[in-house]
């Protein structure tokens, strides 16, 4: 027969033909433990999970951050012990953020290229010490800025292709330290495919190109500006003519779509939970592998509410985790990682 088409025919129900309550009871598949083990849809392991950490001058082993609860800044010796730890709880990569000191910091953000700079010396003794965890590199000049800003400032506004210029430099610098993967988070246009030539041109093929692709101008970000120290830095202003309206979604595909083009080998959506929308949009359009930054705002306001016991740290965690999975996150960068691996291990 015929198939009818007419546009006025409703799709069949999915749910035609399944049974219905009393024959079908979905809770069922919920009454014990090991039913719903069996039936879950997604799990977590630590292999999923990638620890952004915060380096340090000097020999002070460990520094809290106020503004994000059991978060410290380390120094160089006490990263790589961590990152061991890390490693042997099974997680595969660290993510390095530098705190740069601010007479190292200037208007042009020359330190970032520095081979001797402060993250290029973390990446060179996590390879040497711990070669077995994964070392991805932020690729961005506001750590080394005194106004602040992820690129170069020109009478007021950032300007783009100046910045990538600094950008490339920056990136060969780290591949040259050892770094397994740079991730430019800086959202200027074209810096993916330019890093990408540089990188190959250098005899760096095998370094990835991890794209913050879909970073959104987003007040979640406050604590981890407290840890770099760049908030103050800068002051009023915003990162809205480079990062992305929280309004916009289908712009988001445009950003990522280009950033494969011009050679990113895995894409980031940065923030988390307010954006598992585009998550899900984002591995549903290309497949490729799909990251997602649970940045310190959430992660501040999750571990501010367990400190004041108004939630339970090992639930609250695991369930947020949970959701990025289920968006269809590849891997999820979160300050919780280690302890979220701890949990994972003792079952």
């Amino acid at each position: 027969m015929p198939r009818d088409n007419r546009p006025d025919r409703k799709p069949a129900s999915p749910l035609a033909g399944l049974g219905a309550y009393p024959q079908l009871r979905m809770r069922r598949n919920r009454t014990v433990p090991w039913l719903r083990a069996l039936v879950a849809e997604h799990r977590l392991a630590a292999a999923d999970l990638i620890w952004p950490v915060f380096v340090q001058e000097g020999k002070k082993a460990r520094e809290p951050i106020a503004s994000m609860p059991g978060v410290e800044r380390l120094s160089i010796e006490a990263l790589v012990d961590a990152a061991g730890a890390a490693a042997e709880l099974g997680i595969p990569a660290i993510a390095l953020f530098p705190v740069v000191p601010i007479e190292k910091k200037s208007a042009d953000g020359e330190e970032a290229c520095d081979p001797d700079n402060l993250a290029n010396r973390t990446i060179r003794a996590l390879k040497r010490e711990v070669p077995e965890i994964g070392v991805i590199c932020d690729v961005a000049l506001d750590p080394y800025t005194t106004h602040g800003h992820d690129g170069l400032l020109r009478d007021g506004k950032i300007v783009n292709d100046e910045t990538i210029e600094v950008l490339v430099r920056q990136a060969l610098a780290q591949a040259a330290a050892g770094v397994d993967i740079v991730a430019p988070s800086d959202m200027m246009d074209g810096r993916i495919g330019r890093i990408r030539q540089a990188l190959d041109a250098a005899g760096h093929e095998d370094v990835a190109l991890l794209s913050y692709a879909a970073k959104y101008a987003s007040c979640f970000y406050g604590p981890f500006r407290d840890a770099l120290g760049s908030r103050s830095a800068l002051g009023q202003g915003d990162k809205r003519t480079y990062q992305m309206d929280p309004a916009n979604g289908d712009e988001a595909l445009r950003e990522c779509a280009l950033d494969i083009a011009e050679g990113a080998d895995m894409l980031m959506v940065k923030p988390g939970l307010p954006y598992l929308d585009l998550v899900w949009r984002v591995k549903q359009a290309f497949a490729m592998p799909t990251f997602v930054y649970q940045v310190s705002g959430e992660y501040a306001m999750l571990a501010g509410a367990v400190e004041r016991g108004w939630l339970d740290s090992e639930r609250v965690f695991m369930e947020s985790l949970l959701a990025f999975k289920r968006a269809g996150a590849d891997a999820i960068l979160t300050y919780a990682a280690v302890d979220t691996a701890k949990r994972l291990k003792a079952g």
